[in-house]
């Protein structure tokens, strides 16, 4: 089959190589002229002037990742020296916090709470009953029930240094929004899925240079296109001469037929593309109120965004001259308020540089860029004891990932004959992650010509 990939994120690129290697025909249109989507690198300055790469956001994987890691094998990525793998840790800067021992599950979790810092007897035993009773009952609950509801019986300290942290970055959506249904998933997905499921992988290359751009090289040697630069403006149905399922891409390079059609592109744009094929579909009223019905679906799905402040450091009198590394460990959590944005900070110089540069990340992000470049240097002042930061960059990914709230409808993976769609957003167990993203991928591929 001809197959058109639109968007060349994790996505797409996931679906492009499985499509690929089951013989398939691949082209992949994507607007940016960058690859990678909303995980990608991001070129900047220096305060010297000089190029340094950066990328649109702090990404972490987890041991878990299994169709990320097979996927970066394939396209020739070891996660050696990829990636910097350890046991999952939520360190604060003083000391306390949670880490966890380099154990099978569910000891690794057993011994991590019990020897948590900071934490009292009555609250590490607390949190073991409520992980020993989600397990016991399947890591399910109500459909309608928030990760706050789940969590309210727990002591305020663990609620507000264990779960919000943790359902943050997993979800990208606050407690008491969240839904209880994909927070316990992803718990049983990554703490109880096997030895060094719960292990984070921390990028140690940029992202494009993670999975984006080995993959995009891998498929234009085995003949494949990929084409950047180039955004799809229109969808048409073909007439019968060309085929049942066949489509159009149209883009300012001209028409082309497909076989096929994924959209691996966010919702916004893939509604946009599937609307727009509604008066030509040609295959009567139900089909048209199916792509409606698709199209209204993505439209729905509410965005959060996420800010990534890069903040540089240099002592008086070293004629500008960055320290290595800054924090004792790559990564720290940090305890968020209403004034202090950051729920995290990295250490780029503990992930191949460039050194002196810290990597704040306030998910589910709300405000202005000033105010929280501002609020960021304050916090890193109050609670690292770094007062000579500057900013060096700030990426917001406004649509960094949707609300992932309770009862939530996501759009199907199919949308009519021969259009399939792809992404974190579509149908599925998982919030807006990079696994979900090319699991979704994968699978679009996989049901190529399938009934």
């Amino acid at each position: 089959m001809r197959v058109a990939i639109v968007g060349a994120g994790w996505a797409g690129l996931a679906a492009a190589l499985q499509a690929a290697r089951a013989g398939h025909g691949v082209t992949v249109f994507e607007a940016a002229r960058t690859l990678g989507g909303r995980a990608r690198a991001v070129a900047a300055q220096g305060p010297d002037g000089s190029p340094v790469t950066l990328d649109n956001g702090q990404h972490i994987l987890i041991g878990a990742y299994g169709e990320c890691l097979a996927l970066m094998r394939s396209v020739g990525v070891a996660e050696s020296p990829a990636l910097l793998r350890m046991p999952l840790a939520l360190p604060y800067a003083d000391g306390t916090g949670l880490r966890l021992p380099d154990l099978p599950p569910p000891w690794d979790a057993l011994a991590g709470i019990g020897r948590a810092r900071g934490w009292s007897w009555r609250e590490r035993w607390a949190l073991l009953r409520t992980a020993a009773a989600w397990r016991l009952g399947g890591f399910t609950c109500p459909p309608k029930a928030t990760v706050a509801q789940l969590c309210a019986h727990l002591p305020v300290r663990l609620q507000q240094e264990f779960i919000d942290p943790l359902c943050v970055s997993a979800l990208n959506t606050p407690a008491d929004q969240s839904s209880g249904t994909v927070f316990l998933r992803v718990l049983r997905d990554s703490l109880f899925s096997g030895r060094g499921g719960s292990h984070l992988l921390l990028p140690r290359v940029d992202l494009g240079a993670l999975f984006p751009e080995p993959a995009a090289q891998w498929l234009r040697a085995h003949g494949h296109t990929v084409q950047a630069g180039l955004r799809v403006t229109a969808l048409r149905p073909a007439d019968s001469a060309a085929g049942a399922d066949a489509w159009h891409v149209e883009s300012a390079a001209g028409s082309m037929p497909f076989d096929a059609v994924v959209l691996a592109t966010p919702a916004p744009e893939a509604a946009r593309l599937v609307r727009g094929t509604a008066p030509s579909a040609g295959a009567g009223a139900g089909a048209t109120a199916d792509i409606a019905t698709w199209a209204g679906q993505a439209e729905a799905l509410r965005h959060t965004a996420i800010a990534t402040v890069y903040a540089q450091y240099s002592t008086a009198g070293s004629a500008g001259t960055p320290h290595a590394a800054l924090l004792p460990e790559p990564m720290l959590a940090l305890r968020a308020t209403a004034r202090r944005p950051a729920q995290f900070v990295f250490d780029r110089a503990w992930l191949g540089g460039p050194a002196g540069v810290l990597a704040f990340v306030v998910s589910a992000f709300e405000g202005d860029r000033e105010t929280l470049e501002q609020q960021v240097l304050e916090q890193a002042a109050s609670e690292l004891g770094l007062a000579g930061l500057r900013v060096l960059r700030t990426v917001v990914e406004k649509r960094a990932t949707f609300a992932c709230t309770p009862g939530l409808q996501r759009p199907p993976m199919r949308i009519a004959p021969g259009l399939l769609a792809c992404g974190d957003y579509v149908e599925g167990p998982y919030p807006a992650t990079l696994e979900g993203a090319v699991r979704s991928g994968t699978a679009a591929a996989q049901s190529l010509g399938a009934p």
